[in-house]
């Protein structure tokens, strides 16, 4: 017999160890308690913690209506007293038992009714979760107390795989609470309110971007590299019906030749050497949701024409596969090369171009925006103040001068990096021109020194550096005035010539 019991223990132990629902490791348990215990009807009834009630999770030898019927309350009948008390019980002969309360009704028709009731408590640690119960045949005065044990030692197990069921579903509950909390910071950070622009030409731009979003328009965005394609991209989706789907971004120039295709469509096991298991491209992983397709113009003529057919079709094949996947997915794309020359070049598909042309929208270079600059350092210097502890508090006027004059050929990528370098060299609490790159003093440096500079134009930039010098010093444009030895309105003059930002 105690071999048996081994073998038992052992297969209930793979059962628990190898299904990953709950449920069917415990209808497990039972059916090995009746093919090789011998025992009869079985049942596992667990507590509900929100009703403080008993009813059965998986039964042996029931129906499914005699399994619903097996309700209880802590403390009634032979099970409840079990969850109660923590204790095992007993019944040599149910029949004979008053606590036998028969609530299932599964015997009632039985024409043997000589059975014994073994019934013992799960636990958690010191807490009764509920009850592991079965029938045994009527064994006279042969003691179950063998029996009782093996029970007890199998409700442990129960036990403890309830328990990882609950951690595993509070584990659930928060990745779910986590995925929509970071969903709805990403709609947060991502809005088109949270763009930095005073412009009018950006102004214009986001119009047109927000009218897009609520379509289901492919979109191309134009512009030089820095100046926000993948932020503007961004707040499209998120203020698409889309939101709640993914956002999968791709960086076409980034990928080698050779993988990007796969990283797009995805591929078989097998369908070339290192393909140990299937992989989702890109388009897969964004059903339901958006691809960015950043630098487009980088695409290989072959992958142009693959993409053509995800765009004229709805559905894509997995490298090394056969078969044909439907897929939901709205398009945005971007580069900063000129898209025409290129379908001129024959090296840019015409068809394609077309396709994704539906709804161009151009975002203007840093250059043709200067009146941005100002909102801009004042967005990344708090950010990095805040980011590197400093206890930076704004720009000095020489500083922002030689900003405005600077042309930024990497737009605002550029600005943000001039500014977080600047914010960890400054010693003060304003940025000072010596906390700026060189390439900026150059600029500054160039445009009074350059070749051939007339005296007015000398005059003009000494003139222009004394004002920037007297309006840092003094707290008012009167009082700057009066240090000048110019009137208050000269002075207003002359700073709507120099174009000086006060």
């Amino acid at each position: 017999m105690r071999d048996v019991k081994v073998i038992a223990l052992t297969e209930i132990s793979e059962a628990l160890a190898s299904a990953l629902d709950l449920e069917k490791a415990l209808d497990s348990i039972l059916k090995v308690l009746s093919e090789e215990l011998k025992m009869q009807r079985g049942t596992i009834t667990l507590v509900n913690p929100r009703t403080n009630e008993l009813h059965i999770e998986v039964a042996h030898g029931l129906t499914p209506e005699e399994k619903v019927r097996g309700k209880y309350k802590i403390g009634e009948g032979i099970t409840g007293k079990v969850v109660e008390t923590g204790q095992p019980m007993i019944v040599q002969d149910i029949e004979a038992e008053p606590l036998f309360l028969n609530r299932t009704q599964a015997r009632k028709n039985l024409e043997q009714r000589k059975f014994a009731f073994l019934c013992v408590p799960i636990k958690v640690g010191n807490k009764v979760i509920g009850a592991l119960s079965v029938d045994h045949m009527f064994r006279g005065d042969i003691s179950y107390e063998e029996d009782i044990k093996l029970l007890t030692i199998i409700g442990s197990m129960v036990g403890q795989a309830v328990r990882v069921r609950e951690l595993a579903e509070k584990d659930k509950q928060a990745v779910v609470s986590e995925n929509i909390k970071l969903k709805r910071e990403l709609q947060g950070k991502y809005k088109f309110g949270n763009i930095i622009y005073g412009s009018g030409i950006m102004e214009s731009m986001l119009e047109g971007a927000m009218r897009v979003a609520d379509s289901q328009a492919t979109v191309l965005l134009r512009g030089d590299s820095g100046t926000g394609k993948e932020l503007v991209a961004s707040a499209v989706h998120y203020a698409s019906p889309r939101s709640e789907k993914p956002f999968i971004k791709v960086a076409c120039a980034a990928l080698p030749e050779n993988l990007l295709e796969s990283e797009l469509f995805g591929y078989e096991k097998g369908a070339f050497t290192g393909a140990m298991e299937r992989k989702l491209g890109r388009f897969e992983l964004a059903n339901g949701g958006t691809i960015f397709l950043d630098e487009i113009g980088d695409l290989t003529l072959a992958t142009q024409v693959k993409l053509l057919r995800v765009l004229q079709e709805k559905e894509i094949e997995r490298l090394g596969g056969t078969q044909t996947i439907k897929i939901d997915v709205r398009i945005i794309c971007a580069t900063h090369r000129d898209l025409e020359k290129m379908v001129k070049d024959r090296k840019f598909r015409e068809d394609l171009f077309y396709r994704i042309n539906v709804f161009p929208i151009y975002l203007p270079p840093l250059r043709e925006r200067k009146e941005d600059i100002p909102l801009l350092i004042d967005h990344f210097y708090h950010k990095y103040a805040k980011e590197n502890k400093k206890k930076v508090k704004g720009i000095n006027r020489a500083a922002l001068d030689m900003m405005m004059a600077y042309n930024w050929p990497g737009n605002v990528r550029e600005l943000e990096n001039v500014i977080e370098r600047a914010v960890i060299l400054c010693q003060k609490e304003l940025i000072t021109a010596e906390d700026l790159p060189a390439t900026l003093k150059k600029g500054e440096e160039l445009e009074i020194t350059a070749t051939g500079a007339t005296l007015p134009e000398i005059v003009e930039s000494i003139e222009k550096q004394r004002i920037l010098e007297a309006l840092e010093k003094h707290k008012t444009q009167r009082q700057a005035a009066k240090a000048l030895g110019i009137t208050e309105r000269m002075l207003g003059y002359k700073i709507q010539k120099y174009q000086i930002v006060v």
